[in-house]
């Protein structure tokens, strides 16, 4: 069975693997000078590769039970595929690190069990051409092919500097497939104001709701980035592709901050706590008394946004005025980073539209996908890489049966 991955990155060199032990005789080709290229560089180099966490929720497609299928086939061996290629981890929270603290260790055990296989790898050539007729013919800008099976595991149209630019989602519209509505996903929301500079450089913990035609449809809570644009973090990421959809669809999307996470109870409660604030600091401004859980930048944003004055004492001001802006300072999002900025894709090669115990394709026999490919993404921490291993692990096992 000779049989083509076309893509080094997570999900392809998973499935090499797995379908080389199994039997097949594997190619890869892979289009950038060396295997991995994209997985160097999540987690900011650290490659936060899995999550013990397996909820669901925190992956996302337009054929969810599908996609719920697929996930629980093989999550439960991938821990020990990483095992048993040799890579040591460390759990933080639940997140999944090599225990170097390097990606490049996790690209290291994958490349490394490829060379001891003897799965033929080609760098630098890209698949041009796919046609099926009893075999798959593959036309590269190197030379002509004849293999069994294809499986394609080419990305997304995110980070195309590493190679991920779209061209697999070509191959599977010209072999017969559909492909849902892509959209930049876990990337950064830009504001449709301008005072963003005011509270550039400051990070702060938040609750931010996404609120599309006036309805909130998700939350998330952590550490927001504030910038010259409006804002970034892993928080607001894990909005950003549902926005990219709504934008699209010329919906009306805001982003509502609550800059006080920390207090559980009603707004009611909060002005409570604040009128006793002040009590106890009775000289100082209601500026000094914000500054006291918030950061200066953020206070004399708030302050100017609800036209009231930071000078003057707590009982001289509208405090509803402020209270609102504490706990539902909204952003209305005029667009989110581009494909050169985001992490990921939403959107893809459609699940109903191959088997979800083998990931082939049922309008092609002998035709697979793996990864990002595929219309499923994940939200940050682990769950990427995540569904990629999963993936993997399912093609290469499935494809010598």
């Amino acid at each position: 069975m000779k049989v083509l991955v076309i893509g080094a990155g997570a999900s392809g060199m998973v499935a090499a693997i797995k379908a080389q032990e199994n039997g097949a005789e594997v190619t890869i080709i892979e289009k950038n000078n060396k295997v991995g290229k994209k997985l160097l560089l999540t987690g900011n180099g650290r490659c936060n590769f899995w999550n013990a966490n397996q909820d669901l929720t925190k992956y996302h497609s337009q054929d969810r039970d599908i996609m719920e299928e697929i996930i629980e086939v093989r999550k439960d061996d991938v821990l020990p595929f990483f095992k048993s290629i040799g890579l040591v981890w460390k759990n933080v929270n639940d997140y999944y690190y090599p225990f170097s603290n390097q990606a490049v260790s996790v690209v290291n055990v994958l490349k490394w069990k490829i060379e001891k296989l003897n799965i033929a790898v080609h760098l630098e050539e890209e698949v041009l051409k796919i046609e099926k007729n009893q075999k798959f013919r593959v036309e590269t800008n190197k030379g002509s092919y004849l293999f069994d099976k294809v499986v394609i595991a080419m990305g997304s149209k995110a980070n195309p500097f590493t190679g991920s630019d779209g061209k697999g989602y070509e191959l599977a519209k010209k072999l017969g497939h559909t492909i849902n509505k892509i959209y930049p996903s876990l990337t950064m929301i830009y504001g449709a104001d301008n005072f963003y500079k005011d509270w550039e450089g400051v990070r702060s913990e938040a609750i931010l709701t996404l609120i599309e035609e006036g309805k909130a449809i998700k939350e998330e809570q952590g550490e927001v980035q504030f910038t010259n644009y409006g804002i970034s973090g892993i928080c607001s990421f894990n909005l950003s592709g549902l926005i990219a959809g709504g934008l699209d669809n010329k919906k009306e999307e805001v982003v509502s901050l609550n800059l006080v996470p920390w207090f559980k109870g009603s707004n009611q409660e909060f002005k409570e706590y604040l009128d006793e604030q002040s009590k106890e600091l009775a000289n100082y401004t209601c500026g000094e008394i914000l500054e006291g859980f918030l950061n200066y930048k953020l206070v004399k944003v708030i302050f100017k946004r609800a036209g009231l004055n930071s000078n003057k004492n707590w009982e001289d001001i509208n405090k509803d005025k402020i209270i609102a802006k504490l706990r539902s300072f909204p952003i209305k999002v005029q667009k989110v980073g581009d494909y050169e900025k985001a992490q990921v894709c939403r959107g893809g090669v459609p699940l109903r539209e191959i088997s979800p115990k083998t990931l082939e394709s049922k309008i092609v026999p002998g035709l697979y996908f793996t990864g990002e490919i595929l219309d499923v993404d994940g939200d940050c921490g682990g769950y990427n890489l995540g569904f990629a291993w999963v993936s993997g692990l399912i093609v290469g096992e499935a494809i010598n049966d």
